[in-house]
């Protein structure tokens, strides 16, 4: 049998070859057993899926081992976003929650995402008692599930209405219907069909919906919600001569935005925006949560408004702990997730949309007005990531040298400091920073770059790589 790991976000498989009915039991029962000995057991745990290939039936499978391990459950009734099952256990006070979703990964990828009692990503020490457990019991004989009156009862549950009532309450839906919307809203295929779209409707908003169905293999596409993926919901926003595109991925925690001049806002130009917008209008205080590959406008407005920015390493999980433990106003990552205080510590695509909505509302711009906006009073920023594939020999020469790497200039830049947080990060003089990390899973170096200029931008990015020798 494949090792089962819990990567950055959850355990993915190819369906068939590894992602089967054998092993997703196998991690079921692996995740009952952390419940149980946690004593988390009393209020059940929720069930989630996507609409990806036998995510139901999966579902289907996962509750009937955790009913036989005596284990109540409640299982959505369709295809349900991850943030909304993160609120559902909230919601009934359960002792957790699982998601059956690949999120934007291939069609033919399903996984299993395990969400802890907080309602949020699962932190390190949990999914490695997860793993020690799924060791263990692949280890041993397989054991019947319990049956008859010992099972624990299973019951059907839609979240939709009381997740809607609590997200509205975080946005000022009132100031989106007075402005009269119009939005483009595309789900991409995915878990999300029906909710951003409604929500808007019933804030009076204009909606046209594209890609608003399920469909597993996701129009030919990967829902991921990047600019080469929304091309259709641009021509549709220019088209229509909407205010604004919203995009989901597969599971909705991710978002995508298009301008009404058909641009695309990447999280790194959102964010601030956001931050902007909950200092200045929503008068909130408290700091800000970024992963170190996420811009560092967020730092410059933070300190502005006398708050702090709090740096993490890549994974949510990191931000989620920001937002629970240090009250944090804004968590978010350059990959396309946020969430803000008084909602669950989890990514959510749908929040993202309806603050995109209520800022265009209140402040009577476009999003490129007001990134223009903020780039006069807190200074300009161009970021991006470039992808460096090597051979696995090179990428240990890499790693090897990137141990023990002090230099003190960057090409003509003075390096001001460094830190080591998740991958190697250098501070350059001038504001500018570049960031190199090596994925877990590939022969590829991610290359974050940050600076002043587009110009500088590609200069920093190629003076990195010619300190690496790639």
């Amino acid at each position: 049998m494949k090792q089962i790991s819990f990567g950055t976000d959850g355990w993915r498989g190819v369906l068939a070859e590894d992602f089967n009915f054998a092993n997703v039991r196998l991690v079921a029962r692996s995740i009952g057993m952390y419940i149980l000995k946690h004593g988390l057991a009393a209020e059940g745990v929720v069930i989630g899926y996507d609409s990806r290939f036998f995510s139901d039936r999966f579902a289907a499978i996962i509750a009937e081992v955790l009913s036989g391990q005596g284990i109540p459950v409640r299982i959505a009734e369709r295809a349900t976003p991850t943030p909304v099952v993160a609120y559902a256990i909230k919601l009934h006070n359960a002792g957790g929650g699982i998601m059956l979703t690949a999120s934007h990964n291939p069609p033919e990828y399903n996984g299993i995402k395990f969400i802890p009692e907080y309602a949020g990503p699962a932190l390190p020490h949990i999914t490695a008692e997860i793993e020690d457990n799924i060791r263990m019991l692949a280890d041993a004989p397989d054991e019947e599930e319990n049956s008859g009156d010992n099972k624990a009862p299973v019951k059907k549950m839609n979240p939709y209405a009381d997740y809607a009532r609590h997200i509205t309450a975080l946005v000022d839906m009132n100031a989106i219907e007075k402005a009269g919307l119009h939005v483009v809203v595309d789900p991409m295929h995915g878990a999300g069909v029906g909710y951003l779209e409604n929500l808007l409707m019933h804030a009076g908003a204009s909606v046209i919906a594209i890609r608003d169905y399920s469909d597993p293999l996701f129009g030919g596409s990967l829902p991921e919600p990047t600019a080469k993926s929304l091309g259709q919901l641009r021509e549709r926003v220019i088209g229509s001569g909407a205010h604004l595109g919203l995009a989901l991925d597969g599971d909705a925690d991710r978002f995508g935005i298009i301008d009404s001049n058909g641009a695309f806002i990447t999280p790194n130009q959102f964010l601030p925006i956001l931050l902007y917008h909950l200092y200045s209008v929503k008068g909130l205080q408290g700091p800000v949560a970024r992963t170190v590959a996420t811009t560092h406008l967020l730092d410059r407005i933070a300190d502005r408004y006398g708050q702090q920015a709090i740096e993490t390493p890549v994974g949510f999980k990191y931000i989620s702990q920001c937002l629970t433990e240090r009250g944090a106003v804004l968590g978010g990552e350059e990959s396309g997730g946020l969430s803000v205080q008084g909602h669950v510590p989890e990514k959510d695509g749908i929040l993202a949309g309806l603050l995109a909505a209520e800022i265009v509302a209140v402040h009577g711009q476009s999003l490129t007005a007001l990134m223009e906006q903020v780039a006069e009073e807190f200074g300009r920023l161009y970021s991006e990531r470039l992808d460096v594939r090597t051979s696995a020999q090179e990428k240990e020469r890499v790693l090897r040298l990137l141990n023990g790497l002090k230099p003190a200039k960057l090409g003509k830049r003075q390096i001001t400091g460094g830190t080591a947080v998740d991958g190697v990060k250098f501070l350059l003089d001038g504001g500018a920073w570049v960031l190199v990390r090596a994925s877990g899973t590939e022969p590829l170096f991610r290359i974050y770059v940050e600076a002043g200029s587009l110009e500088e931008m590609k200069e920093i990015q190629e003076d990195m790589k010619t300190l690496l020798a790639l």
